[in-house]
């Protein structure tokens, strides 16, 4: 009975083999299905641990949280390079800013008493509130307690190298600027290459600490250069008296005597002349022989010898620096002008006198600085020769404007009058335009023939 169910329903063959059957045999693996097994997962961790904190996972260990371990000084030798040089330039410049305040301070500290003694407001803090309702001698008592009381702030610092104070209140004397230029210590590098180029150029001066000084006699021009002087007022009512004949006179260093000349308009209209009183190395510059005589005094070449070599000039003069361009310029404006340079071992007992020299010089000139007509009808033809020139030159330039505008004038009209004409009569115009021409060209040529 079961061999017949099984014959009926073929429940007795064995299923086909799918490589035998001739089937696909990339599919054999899938012939027969897996059996599925379930996977296991670890259980879940509680990340907020026993206490319900959160917990703490580990950082592996590694190199990168180690920089000892990463590198090694030999590794920064770049980096120590320059940090090295950033800190020796920074030394040498709080080092060398250091040197010239020190050179400064004593400068000021051996000139202060003579600057005080000659005016009567010295620096730039103007005049004290506490002196306001005082006169006479009291008012210049509190002044000069408080000149004494600025003590080096009499000396303001402008930069690292440029010092500079202001002085007034002095009869005959409007007032006086004093400039030191030192050296600029603080940059090196600097230092070096002016000297190899004042070496080699003659045009570029070696780096040296100078003094300068400007006196601004009273000739009614002093407000032009600083209005509102502290210390003008008392003084306008002698402004009248402070006068002299103006010219030009320098006292010079022989090694300078060429620059000065180059630089200075107003030392170019003098000639130079030994003088039999003065040390070797000074020589004078003036107009006239009368003017050397009246101002080199005995105390003046005692002063410039102590000085010595160090001296390069004192200038009296009514001229500007500048050469003149316009008449305006022309206008005497009287100044004094004195240069020296600073010691290196920072001694001034010997430049305090042509300083007070300096000082002193318009008291000589107020009271005998009036010459013979023959000295100023001399002193007055370079000046005059000067505005002639300008004003030939000025005459020059106003015809050469002259010219422009007639001739913009006359080509406005032939534009105008070519414009009103038609197209024929514009080309007769030109035609007669262009024969003119010819015409003047031929002539011209005929002339210079």
């Amino acid at each position: 009975m079961a061999n017949v169910l099984n014959s009926l329903f073929g429940g007795g063959k064995a299923a086909p083999d799918p490589v035998k059957a001739g089937g696909d045999s990339d599919f054999a693996d899938f012939a027969e299905g897996a059996d599925p097994a379930p996977v296991s997962f670890p259980p879940p961790s509680n990340p907020f641990g026993a206490a319900g904190l959160p917990a703490q996972t580990a950082r592996p260990y590694t190199k990168w949280y180690n920089v000892h371990e990463r590198y090694s000084l030999s590794d920064f030798k770049t980096e120590g390079i320059i940090i090295l040089v950033v800190a020796v330039v920074l030394l040498l410049h709080l080092i060398g800013a250091r040197l010239n305040r020190s050179k400064a301070q004593k400068w000021i500290r051996a000139h202060a008493a003579a600057l005080v003694a000659e005016f009567a407001l010295v620096g730039f803090a103007g005049v004290p509130v506490a002196s306001g309702d005082k006169a006479g001698d009291e008012l210049l008592q509190e002044l000069a307690a408080s000149n004494t009381h600025q003590g080096d702030d009499i000396l303001k610092e402008k930069s690292l190298f440029e010092f500079a104070t202001y002085a007034t209140g002095r009869a005959n004397v409007a007032f006086v600027d004093i400039k030191l230029t030192l050296v600029k210590r603080f940059n090196p590098l600097k230092i070096a290459a002016e000297q190899v180029l004042g070496f080699f150029m003659d045009s570029f001066a070696q780096p040296d600490d100078v003094m300068e000084a400007i006196l601004y006699p009273f000739d009614g021009k002093e407000a032009l250069t600083v209005p509102g002087l502290p210390g003008a007022a008392e003084l306008r009512a002698k402004e009248s008296k402070s006068s002299y004949d103006g010219f030009v006179w320098a006292l010079v260093h022989k090694e300078c005597m060429k620059q000065v000349r180059d630089d200075r308009y107003d030392v170019s209209l003098t000639y130079t002349k030994d003088h039999a009183k003065l040390p070797s190395w000074l020589t004078v510059m003036t107009e006239s022989a009368e003017i050397t005589d009246l101002i080199l005094t005995p105390e003046l070449i005692a002063a410039a010898e102590a000085a010595g070599d160090r001296l390069e000039y004192l200038i009296v003069t009514d001229q500007p620096i500048e050469k003149p361009t316009t008449i305006n310029e022309t206008v005497p404006r009287k100044r004094i002008y004195l240069k020296y340079r600073l010691p290196s071992d920072n001694k001034y007992d010997t430049l305090v006198p042509i300083l007070k020299q300096f000082l002193r010089v318009t008291d000589l000139l107020v009271q005998s600085g009036r010459f013979r007509p023959e000295v100023l009808r001399k002193v007055k033809a370079s000046r005059d020769a000067t505005i002639k020139q300008i004003q030939k030159v000025e005459e020059e330039e106003k015809a050469e404007e002259r010219a422009a505008e007639r001739e913009k004038a006359k080509k406005a009209k032939r534009d105008a009058e070519l414009k009103a004409l038609d197209a024929k009569a514009q080309k007769k115009y030109l035609e007669r335009e262009r024969e003119k021409e010819l015409r003047k060209s031929t002539k011209k040529q005929t002339t210079r023939a």
